[in-house]
């Protein structure tokens, strides 16, 4: 074992290749490097990554994770909703009587699209065979892996959460130090069926079966039919103008809506100097509007009664904008937020010197997800379901074959038609606000996206009030209370996410991984 902390804060230098990954464990990252040297693309070493991932960072993400993607293929951006349906049988009557969808057990848990999202995208743009993309997420299963200081920390601090489920504990407890060997071998297996079948074991056979089984013994409502019509969805990508770049998003059911309208705002107030209490106070009072707009409209697309083009319409954007005032006292007061958030997730960018980029992002929604692993499997189920809203006239309420609301967002940046940005800020509700974040820093004042990614952040909580990040000057925080926010200084790093980002350059990429991370942006 060894001490983990890191009493000094250091500044990282972004990395210049003509392939590249970035992500938040070093042993996935290292993991798309070798599949794009052992000539997969961009989408092999995300899938490769991503895969590892799932073993070596499971506080986070794993086989039962949903996942959406954000791909350039080297002439368009294409969208990919890997995100799973509602049980049929999730009716609002089940709920009855509870005042919120459960965060854990059964009824928290939706059908997983990350392993789908794997399938999607292998077959339709990955150049190794699918089974290749496992082989080191097996070997770390199978052997052992280090655990990095931050999973550690985290997967200590969150054991205790899942104290009612005794599968739980058979897979993930002891909690284990930083630098302890952990062992996974029965995810090891499952990953070989998955691999072996091309996904056909984890929706139609020997995995799919063991779910199902799992869920009728334990009252759960998931069931062989629900897992068997899951299918991952291609999207179009919504685009919304910021200057002279554009900011691509994937439609809802996930939020980076959000982090448009909040573009689309600011593109009508007049610039301010970077850093100043001005530029922070208009992007705080642009990403309220922008989150009331979620709270109250966002759900799966195909019950959204107001469309992304309503809410992106630019004389809306143009009122909003005219609402903010730099007046003392002034700042926005609105209603409290009524769909849930998260924080838990992981991100990952790749790209390769053919000029594909990739966006990716899957998460359990909190933690480990549900507390429900499926015995002998190393499956350990995502709580998405609480997402939904239980209010019967929110068009995110929770019904049969439905998708909830997501925080999970890949972004994608591109300038006159061409790729600039592949990026992505992990961390729930920060994650809209950190898209926003990136984009003016790297955009509007041309900082590089390492020190985007370095510099200190300003977050909106549930209750529209505001942390700042170490590293505001103190005036910033007199001038922002001084304009009515209610404003604090948050020591949590958590609070603030972590941002991994790849930017095109004319000749190769350059890449950044977030400090708050355990990981690393690397290439060749």
């Amino acid at each position: 074992m060894y001490d983990p902390s890191q009493p000094y804060v250091s500044a990282r230098s972004p990395v210049a290749a003509r392939n590249m990954v970035a992500t938040s464990q070093p042993l996935a990252v290292q993991s798309g490097i070798q599949a794009m040297r052992r000539g997969g693309n961009a989408v092999d070493a995300a899938l490769a990554a991503a895969i590892t991932l799932t073993v070596v960072e499971p506080n986070n993400n794993g086989l039962g994770s949903d996942a959406f993607c954000l791909l350039w293929t080297g002439q368009e951006l294409r969208g990919l909703n890997a995100s799973g349906r509602a049980p049929q049988t999730w009716h609002l009557e089940r709920f009855q009587g509870l005042e919120q969808m459960p965060d854990l057990g059964w009824d928290s848990v939706t059908v997983p699209g990350a392993v789908s999202a794997w399938v999607e995208l292998s077959q339709s743009y990955g150049r190794l065979p699918f089974a290749d993309l496992f082989t080191d997420a097996v070997g770390y299963a199978e052997n052992g892996f280090q655990v990095g200081p931050k999973t550690a920390f985290y997967w200590q601090l969150l054991a205790q959460n899942y104290a009612d489920y005794p599968h739980f504990a058979e897979h993930f407890l002891p909690a284990p130090a930083a630098g302890a060997v952990f062992r996974r071998p029965d995810l090891a297996r499952s990953l070989r069926l998955i691999a072996a079948t091309n996904g056909d074991a984890f929706y139609r056979g020997e995995l799919a079966e063991a779910m199902a089984a799992c869920a009728a013994a334990e009252g759960g409502a998931l069931t062989l039919a629900d897992l068997d019509s899951h299918q991952p969805e291609w999207v179009l990508p919504l685009s919304q103008a910021y200057g002279d770049i554009c900011l691509h998003e994937i439609p809802p059911n996930g939020q980076g809506l959000a982090a448009q309208i909040a573009l689309g705002i600011l593109a009508h107030l007049p610039p301010a100097e970077l850093g100043s209490v001005a530029s922070v106070h208009q992007q705080i009072e642009a990403m309220k509007l922008a989150i009331g707009a979620a709270q109250e409209h966002f759900a799966d697309s195909a019950y959204m009664q107001t469309t992304p083009a309503q809410l992106l319409d630019e004389a809306s954007l143009r009122r909003a904008a005219a609402q903010i005032s730099d007046r003392a006292k002034r700042a926005m007061e609105l209603p409290p937020m009524s769909l849930p958030i998260s924080h838990d997730t992981v991100y990952l960018s790749t790209a390769d010197a053919d000029g594909m980029m990739v966006s990716f992002i899957q998460s359990n929604y909190k933690a480990f997800g549900s507390g429900i692993v499926i015995p002998n499997t190393g499956i350990a189920m995502q709580n998405r379901g609480r997402g939904f809203s239980l209010n019967p006239q929110h068009p995110n309420c929770v019904g049969p074959g439905k998708r909830p609301f997501h925080t999970i967002i890949p972004g994608f940046v591109t300038r006159h038609g061409e790729p600039l940005l592949s990026f992505g800020v992990m961390g729930g509700h920060m994650q809209h606000q950190g898209h926003v974040q990136m984009v003016t820093r790297i955009c509007d004042h041309g900082e590089n996206p390492q020190a985007a990614s370095d510099a200190p952040r300003w977050h909106v909580y549930e209750d529209y009030s505001v942390g700042l990040e170490a590293g505001f000057d103190a005036s910033v925080a007199e001038g922002l209370a001084a304009r009515g926010h209610r404003v604090r200084f948050d020591p949590h790093e958590s609070t603030f996410g972590g941002a991994q980002l790849i930017m095109k350059l004319a000749d190769g990429y350059l890449g950044a991984s977030d400090h708050r991370k355990e990981g690393m942006a690397a290439g060749y």
